[in-house]
Protein backbone atom coordinates (compact mmCIF):
# COMPACT_ATOMS: atom_id res chain seq x y z
CA UNK A 1 0.00 0.00 0.00
CA UNK A 2 2.83 2.34 0.96
CA UNK A 3 4.47 1.55 -2.37
CA UNK A 4 1.36 2.83 -4.10
CA UNK A 5 1.47 6.11 -2.19
CA UNK A 6 5.20 6.45 -2.96
CA UNK A 7 4.45 6.00 -6.67
CA UNK A 8 1.74 8.68 -6.50
CA UNK A 9 4.15 11.05 -4.71
CA UNK A 10 6.81 10.53 -7.40
CA UNK A 11 4.26 11.11 -10.14
CA UNK A 12 2.99 14.27 -8.42
CA UNK A 13 6.47 15.78 -8.02
CA UNK A 14 7.34 14.90 -11.61
CA UNK A 15 4.25 16.77 -12.79
CA UNK A 16 5.18 19.78 -10.63
CA UNK A 17 8.74 19.79 -12.01
CA UNK A 18 7.47 19.59 -15.59
CA UNK A 19 5.09 22.51 -14.94
CA UNK A 20 7.89 24.65 -13.47
CA UNK A 21 10.19 23.84 -16.38
CA UNK A 22 7.45 24.82 -18.84
CA UNK A 23 6.86 28.14 -17.07
CA UNK A 24 10.58 28.96 -17.04
CA UNK A 25 10.88 28.20 -20.73
CA UNK A 26 7.83 30.28 -21.57
CA UNK A 27 9.34 33.27 -19.73
CA UNK A 28 13.03 32.95 -20.63
CA UNK A 29 12.24 32.16 -24.24
CA UNK A 30 10.40 35.39 -24.90
CA UNK A 31 11.97 38.40 -26.60
CA UNK A 32 12.14 41.30 -24.17
CA UNK A 33 13.06 44.07 -26.58
CA UNK A 34 16.49 44.36 -24.96
CA UNK A 35 18.26 41.96 -27.32
CA UNK A 36 21.32 43.33 -29.08
CA UNK A 37 20.89 45.00 -32.46
CA UNK A 38 22.03 42.76 -35.36
CA UNK A 39 24.69 45.35 -36.21
CA UNK A 40 26.15 44.98 -32.72
CA UNK A 41 26.42 41.22 -33.15
CA UNK A 42 27.95 41.81 -36.57
CA UNK A 43 30.46 44.26 -35.05
CA UNK A 44 31.55 41.72 -32.46
CA UNK A 45 32.00 39.07 -35.13
CA UNK A 46 34.11 41.52 -37.17
CA UNK A 47 36.18 42.34 -34.09
CA UNK A 48 36.93 38.68 -33.43
CA UNK A 49 37.85 38.13 -37.09
CA UNK A 50 40.08 41.22 -37.14
CA UNK A 51 41.80 40.15 -33.92
CA UNK A 52 42.59 36.74 -35.40
CA UNK A 53 43.92 38.37 -38.56
CA UNK A 54 46.05 40.81 -36.56
CA UNK A 55 44.18 43.86 -37.80
CA UNK A 56 43.58 47.00 -35.77
CA UNK A 57 40.69 49.42 -35.63
CA UNK A 58 39.11 50.16 -38.98
CA UNK A 59 36.91 52.79 -40.40
CA UNK A 60 35.78 52.68 -44.00
CA UNK A 61 33.69 52.82 -48.36
CA UNK A 62 32.64 52.33 -52.29
CA UNK A 63 32.13 50.67 -56.22
CA UNK A 64 32.36 52.42 -59.82
CA UNK A 65 35.34 54.67 -59.41
CA UNK A 66 34.60 56.85 -62.41
CA UNK A 67 34.52 60.57 -61.73
CA UNK A 68 35.07 63.75 -63.66
CA UNK A 69 38.36 65.31 -64.87
CA UNK A 70 40.14 67.34 -62.22
CA UNK A 71 43.06 69.61 -62.98
CA UNK A 72 42.86 71.38 -59.62
CA UNK A 73 43.33 69.66 -56.23
CA UNK A 74 40.16 69.37 -54.11
CA UNK A 75 39.38 71.95 -51.46
CA UNK A 76 40.83 71.50 -47.95
CA UNK A 77 38.95 69.19 -45.63
CA UNK A 78 36.27 70.51 -43.29
CA UNK A 79 36.04 68.92 -39.87
CA UNK A 80 33.06 70.69 -38.31
CA UNK A 81 29.66 71.50 -39.76
CA UNK A 82 26.75 73.27 -38.11
CA UNK A 83 23.35 71.61 -38.10
CA UNK A 84 24.69 68.15 -38.88
CA UNK A 85 23.38 66.40 -35.76
CA UNK A 86 26.86 66.14 -34.28
CA UNK A 87 25.67 67.47 -30.91
CA UNK A 88 23.07 64.70 -30.68
CA UNK A 89 25.70 62.09 -31.47
CA UNK A 90 28.07 63.44 -28.85
CA UNK A 91 25.24 63.51 -26.30
CA UNK A 92 24.61 59.81 -26.91
CA UNK A 93 28.31 58.95 -27.17
CA UNK A 94 30.44 61.45 -25.22
CA UNK A 95 33.58 59.60 -26.28
CA UNK A 96 33.03 60.27 -29.98
CA UNK A 97 35.99 62.16 -31.47
CA UNK A 98 35.20 63.63 -34.88
CA UNK A 99 38.82 64.47 -35.68
CA UNK A 100 39.99 60.95 -34.88
CA UNK A 101 37.07 59.45 -36.77
CA UNK A 102 37.81 61.44 -39.92
CA UNK A 103 41.52 60.72 -39.69
CA UNK A 104 40.77 57.01 -39.50
CA UNK A 105 38.35 57.23 -42.40
CA UNK A 106 40.90 58.96 -44.62
CA UNK A 107 43.55 56.40 -43.68
CA UNK A 108 41.16 53.61 -44.64
CA UNK A 109 40.22 55.30 -47.91
CA UNK A 110 43.35 54.31 -49.82
CA UNK A 111 43.32 50.77 -48.43
CA UNK A 112 39.68 50.19 -49.38
CA UNK A 113 39.92 51.68 -52.86
CA UNK A 114 43.02 49.62 -53.51
CA UNK A 115 41.40 46.43 -52.15
CA UNK A 116 38.35 46.96 -54.35
CA UNK A 117 40.51 47.49 -57.43
CA UNK A 118 42.47 44.32 -56.69
CA UNK A 119 39.34 42.36 -55.81
CA UNK A 120 40.67 41.59 -52.33
CA UNK A 121 37.52 40.42 -50.55
CA UNK A 122 39.44 39.35 -47.45
CA UNK A 123 40.62 42.91 -46.88
CA UNK A 124 37.16 44.34 -47.51
CA UNK A 125 35.17 41.91 -45.33
CA UNK A 126 35.98 43.37 -41.85
CA UNK A 127 35.15 46.90 -42.96
CA UNK A 128 31.71 46.51 -44.51
CA UNK A 129 28.22 45.63 -43.39
CA UNK A 130 26.81 42.44 -44.87
CA UNK A 131 24.74 44.24 -47.50
CA UNK A 132 27.53 46.53 -48.66
CA UNK A 133 29.95 43.61 -48.79
CA UNK A 134 27.52 41.70 -51.01
CA UNK A 135 27.30 44.71 -53.33
CA UNK A 136 31.08 45.02 -53.54
CA UNK A 137 31.49 41.30 -54.11
CA UNK A 138 28.88 41.33 -56.89
CA UNK A 139 30.76 44.14 -58.66
CA UNK A 140 34.07 42.31 -58.32
CA UNK A 141 32.56 39.01 -59.51
CA UNK A 142 31.03 40.74 -62.53
CA UNK A 143 34.38 42.29 -63.39
CA UNK A 144 36.18 38.97 -63.03
CA UNK A 145 33.59 37.16 -65.16
CA UNK A 146 34.17 39.67 -67.95
CA UNK A 147 37.93 39.19 -67.69
CA UNK A 148 38.40 42.86 -66.84
CA UNK A 149 40.93 44.46 -64.51
CA UNK A 150 40.63 47.75 -62.65
CA UNK A 151 43.69 49.91 -61.97
CA UNK A 152 43.32 52.74 -59.46
CA UNK A 153 45.85 55.31 -58.29
CA UNK A 154 45.01 57.97 -55.71
CA UNK A 155 46.96 61.11 -56.55
CA UNK A 156 46.66 62.87 -53.17
CA UNK A 157 45.06 62.53 -49.75
CA UNK A 158 41.29 62.97 -50.08
CA UNK A 159 39.47 65.97 -48.69
CA UNK A 160 36.72 65.09 -46.23
CA UNK A 161 33.67 66.85 -44.83
CA UNK A 162 31.07 65.91 -42.27
CA UNK A 163 27.64 65.86 -43.91
CA UNK A 164 25.37 64.42 -41.24
CA UNK A 165 25.42 62.65 -37.90
CA UNK A 166 22.56 61.01 -36.04
CA UNK A 167 21.61 58.35 -33.50
CA UNK A 168 18.66 56.09 -34.35
CA UNK A 169 17.55 53.25 -32.09
CA UNK A 170 20.93 53.16 -30.39
CA UNK A 171 22.84 53.11 -33.68
CA UNK A 172 25.21 55.99 -34.45
CA UNK A 173 25.29 57.04 -38.12
CA UNK A 174 27.86 59.38 -39.64
CA UNK A 175 27.89 60.46 -43.28
CA UNK A 176 31.09 61.89 -44.76
CA UNK A 177 31.75 63.47 -48.13
CA UNK A 178 35.08 62.53 -49.70
CA UNK A 179 36.65 64.28 -52.67
CA UNK A 180 39.76 62.73 -54.21
CA UNK A 181 41.81 62.86 -57.38
CA UNK A 182 42.29 59.43 -58.91
CA UNK A 183 43.39 57.70 -62.06
CA UNK A 184 41.01 54.85 -62.83
CA UNK A 185 41.52 52.57 -65.82
CA UNK A 186 39.55 49.45 -66.67
CA UNK A 187 41.35 47.02 -68.97
CA UNK A 188 40.00 44.04 -70.88
CA UNK A 189 41.45 40.54 -70.82
CA UNK A 190 44.10 41.58 -73.37
CA UNK A 191 45.18 44.54 -71.24
CA UNK A 192 43.64 47.17 -73.49
CA UNK A 193 42.02 50.21 -71.77
CA UNK A 194 38.25 50.15 -72.20
CA UNK A 195 37.36 52.90 -69.70
CA UNK A 196 39.29 55.74 -68.11
CA UNK A 197 42.43 57.60 -69.16
CA UNK A 198 45.74 56.50 -67.58
CA UNK A 199 47.15 60.00 -68.19
CA UNK A 200 44.25 62.06 -66.83
CA UNK A 201 43.17 62.16 -63.16
CA UNK A 202 39.49 62.33 -62.25
CA UNK A 203 37.77 64.05 -59.37
CA UNK A 204 35.80 61.38 -57.49
CA UNK A 205 33.14 62.40 -54.97
CA UNK A 206 31.72 59.81 -52.57
CA UNK A 207 29.22 59.91 -49.71
CA UNK A 208 29.86 57.18 -47.15
CA UNK A 209 27.59 56.42 -44.22
CA UNK A 210 29.12 54.53 -41.32
CA UNK A 211 27.26 52.84 -38.49
CA UNK A 212 28.14 51.62 -35.02
CA UNK A 213 26.04 50.64 -31.96
CA UNK A 214 26.58 53.41 -29.40
CA UNK A 215 26.86 50.98 -26.48
CA UNK A 216 29.13 48.50 -28.25
CA UNK A 217 32.61 48.03 -26.75
CA UNK A 218 33.89 47.56 -30.29
CA UNK A 219 35.25 50.95 -31.51
CA UNK A 220 35.08 49.98 -35.18
CA UNK A 221 32.56 51.42 -37.62
CA UNK A 222 31.07 49.54 -40.55
CA UNK A 223 30.25 51.07 -43.91
CA UNK A 224 26.47 50.80 -44.24
CA UNK A 225 25.71 52.92 -47.33
CA UNK A 226 27.51 54.42 -50.32
CA UNK A 227 26.28 57.10 -52.69
CA UNK A 228 27.51 59.52 -55.32
CA UNK A 229 26.07 63.05 -55.15
CA UNK A 230 24.36 64.19 -58.33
Amino acid sequence: MSDGFAYIDILFFAMVAAFIAYRLRSVLGRRTGLERHPLEREQEARARAAEKAGQGDNVVPLPDRRGRPADVPPAPAKTVADGTGLAALRAADPGFDLTGFMTGAKSAFGMIVDAFARGDLAALRPLLSDQVFRNFKAAIDQRDAAGERLETEIMAEPASELVEAAVQNGIARVTLRFVSRQINVTRDAAGRPIAGDPARPEEVVDLWTFERPVRSPDPNWLLAETATPE
